[in-house]
């Protein structure tokens, strides 16, 4: 877990086991007394809106009912992790596998001496767990209604098909059998998959941009939507924009961003002129702005890997894609 863990206690004991966990694991740590006054309802409502854990150290009932408001979907929700006061026991609550609670539990039970109580059918069976396979390997899950039909085979003992776009290192766990063709249960890529497979995004790209000054967010999101379609790609694939630095502070580019939640990038022309690699040039954009490219040398400098989709132009908006470096393998949980 590298995100922010927002930690909170109700007892003077609770609050000294909660400041040691995050001097070891980072954050924050707040205290019910010693905050006074202090709100439990409005600490979660932010710690839920913006850490990417919850950690409660006391009872489990008090956790329960404080983030009950805001439980949306396994796909969104952070972690949620109850500790005793004592250390004794850490049980993940919520998004055990997609939020990384069960990993977390580990980590923390491990530094408490403790014990971490895991409830998820595949952790009680040692089975093979595709979301947090996912997690391990940065990905999104376009489709998270597909993972109880995978896991449930898994569990059931069927076997269960693998796919995708990147070579996927070491041996595949019991369960998981790798195939070339169409049609499996699972499948790793950037592009939308054939049929009800479960899709595993990796991301991992950084999507390069060029516009007109002046643009507004309702062109720049236009021409993604078909950027997407034209290419049969998922949005959640993206992890970052990137464009010349006299972009930098282009007001529908930084709206845009901002709508997604991906940062700006920025280099500049002669950063740019010197990324290697064959590109799509252009004497207008080489006149107006320095360097004959910026959509795909700026997504293949930012990502510092490859190019995956070349330039396409809608209204004003050039797009590319490149993307960083990615070597998954059949680990899911921590050796």
């Amino acid at each position: 877990m590298t995100g922010r863990i927002a930690f909170v206690s109700f007892t003077d004991r609770g609050a000294g086991l909660a400041e040691r966990l995050r001097e070891r694991f980072g954050g924050t740590a707040s205290n019910a007394r010693r905050d006074a006054p202090f709100s439990l309802a409005a600490w979660t409502a932010e710690a839920f809106a913006s850490a990417e854990a919850l950690v409660f150290v006391g009872a489990a009932g008090i956790a329960v009912r404080a983030i009950a408001p805001h439980i949306r979907s396994k796909a969104a929700d952070p972690a949620v992790i109850v500790v005793d006061e004592a250390g004794r026991f850490v049980v993940p609550i919520l998004s055990g596998h997609l939020g990384g609670a069960n990993a977390l539990a580990r980590e923390l039970a491990a530094f408490c001496g403790g014990t971490a109580v895991l409830t998820t059918a595949t952790d009680v069976n040692n089975r093979f767990a595709v979301d947090e396979w996912a997690k391990r390997q940065n990905c999104a899950v376009v489709n998270p209604d597909r993972i109880k039909y995978v896991s449930a085979n898994i569990l059931a003992g069927k076997p269960v098909s693998a796919g995708g776009e990147f070579p996927i290192h070491g041996t595949p766990p019991d369960g998981v059998v790798w195939t070339d063709g169409p049609g499996c249960d699972f499948y790793c890529g950037i592009r939308r998959p054939a049929g009800t497979a479960l899709h595993l995004a990796p991301k991992i790209a950084v999507l390069g941009a060029g516009c007109r000054r002046g643009t507004p967010l309702e062109t720049l999101e236009a021409a993604f939507l078909q950027f997407l379609e034209a290419e049969n790609l998922c949005a959640e694939v993206v992890c970052a924009v990137s464009s010349i630095d006299l972009k930098k502070d282009e007001p529908g580019l930084l709206a845009f961003c901002k709508a997604h939640g991906w940062p700006l990038k920025t280099g500049s022309a002669e950063v740019l002129a010197a990324v290697p690699g064959a590109f799509t040039a252009s004497e207008f954009v080489r006149r107006t702005a320095g360097v004959d490219n910026v959509c795909e040398r700026s997504a293949v400098w930012a990502s510092g890997g490859v190019l995956a989709v070349r330039k396409r132009a809608w209204n004003g908006v050039t797009l590319a894609l490149a993307l960083e470096p990615y070597n998954p393998d059949w680990r899911w949980q921590d050796e």
